[in-house]
């Protein structure tokens, strides 16, 4: 196959068709986007790119499909086996393959399929998150090497790539503001966080993997808006491999628990990929995206990361000691199953990333944002702060959202035959 050569098109305003570019910081809504959609594929150029977007979608797809099982009877010999006990919720031992077929599912049909300048700081990044997430995977090595790790895969994004944060936008309403000599600082932080938030939220199956292919969706509805279509190719690789990865550990009918995990080795490389996908799209400065969307189209892993390091730290232990204080544990302890936490917070963050984007495309003031971040982030710190308010409020969420309806419903709420509703209340 040709390679798919990555470049800047001749950009297509998404509403105007040929006339011009967005505007500043614009995203659109769910029915808009749609129309913008059917608007960019009816143009010749448009309708290529969504050709070579479907190509690439499905090789990510296929390629990571392949691997995991190609590898998962190798899992065992490589020493890539989670056994159970702990905190863990899996009864038992599972492969953890996920992570290296993600990441050579992306690596090596970008490799094949594209040429992209900025390719080689991405592939450098990933093969560190990847050598180091393996190890940890095998050996459990301390923090402080993971940490480094992380550090010098986003110092090489920076310095071989050349992507970072510089302007972050008029977040306190007044001029956006630019991070000058602190910008490398930053993106390394940033970076870090996002790697961890994710690895944070890789509790359950399927759980990490449905909100970072949610993330990845919406950044990339919002790279068709502004017109960033050279940052799509390589978005939209990733989200099929994270699809393919998904086949085989999101539970459904059929396949009752995770046939492989992603490891740290995975969680690291998901965390990357919403941090490259969001800096290139917001510090883009032909077709920007405003700085304050990407942490609500990843809402959940940055709220629960930052809360938890922040209840640690207070309680006087270490940010990166365990517990079942996350809030996928807090929604099964109030009664949700698996499935239902994945579905639960996969379709909130979704309905958040829009409904953020349609506020941003009225021009809603950034302040607002910021302290919509602050209040959310307070409104999960005292939620989650005592086990008894924490199953109150999840388990009043449970019971609307699933609470039974029609025949079963009302044989649930009939007190067994024999038994008044006047014996039933008695202790």
């Amino acid at each position: 196959m040709a390679r798919l050569r990555v470049r800047q098109r001749n950009r297509i305003d998404p509403v105007q068709g040929s006339g011009g570019a967005p505007d500043r910081g614009r995203c659109e809504s769910a029915t808009e986007l749609a129309t913008v959609g059917r608007r960019w594929a009816t143009n010749t150029q448009g309708a290529g790119l969504l050709i070579e977007l479907l190509v690439l979608g499905a090789c990510g797809l296929g390629s990571t499909w392949l691997l995991v099982r190609l590898l998962l009877p190798m899992a065992d010999r490589l020493g890539l086996i989670d056994q159970p006990g702990g905190r863990k919720d899996h009864a038992r031992p599972t492969p953890v393959v996920g992570g290296v077929a993600m990441v050579l599912g992306v690596l090596v049909p970008a490799a094949l399929l594209l040429e992209h300048a900025q390719f080689p700081a991405f592939a450098a990044a990933a093969g560190i998150l990847l050598v180091v997430g393996l190890l940890d995977d095998r050996l459990d090595i301390r923090w402080y090497w993971r940490m480094s790790a992380q550090t010098l895969a986003a110092l090489s994004m920076v310095y071989i790539g050349g992507v970072k944060v510089e302007q972050i936008g008029p977040l306190f309403g007044m001029q956006p503001m630019a991070l000058g000599s602190l910008s490398v600082p930053f993106t390394v932080f940033a970076t870090v966080g996002l790697v961890n938030a994710i690895n944070m939220a890789d509790g359950i199956d399927g759980l990490a993997g449905a909100l970072v292919a949610a993330a990845l969706a919406m950044l990339g509805a919002a790279a068709v808006y502004s017109g960033n279509h050279a940052l799509l190719p390589l978005l939209v690789l990733s989200l099929g491999a994270v699809l393919g990865f998904l086949a085989f550990n999101l539970r459904r009918p059929g396949m009752p628990r995770a046939r492989t995990f992603m490891g740290n080795a995975g969680s690291a490389f998901l965390g990357f990929l919403i941090a490259w996908f969001a800096f290139r799209l917001t510090q883009n400065p032909g077709h920007p995206v405003s700085p304050v969307l990407p942490p609500f189209l990843i809402l959940f892993p940055l709220l629960d990361c930052l809360v938890l390091i922040v209840r640690r730290l207070h309680q006087g232990r270490s940010p990166f000691s365990a517990d079942r204080g996350h809030l996928h544990h807090l929604m099964l302890d109030a009664g949700f199953s698996h499935g239902q936490v994945v579905g639960t917070l996969t379709g909130l963050a979704l309905a958040i990333g829009f409904c953020a984007a349609w506020l941003l495309k009225i021009d809603l003031p950034h302040p607002w944002f910021v302290g919509a971040f602050a209040a959310l982030f307070c409104g999960h710190y005292w939620v989650t702060g005592r086990p008894e308010r924490s199953r109150a409020f999840f388990g009043g969420l449970h019971q609307r959202l699933f609470r039974p309806s029609g025949p079963a419903a009302q044989a649930a709420a009939e007190p067994p035959r024999g038994i008044s509703a006047e014996q039933e209340s008695r202790p």
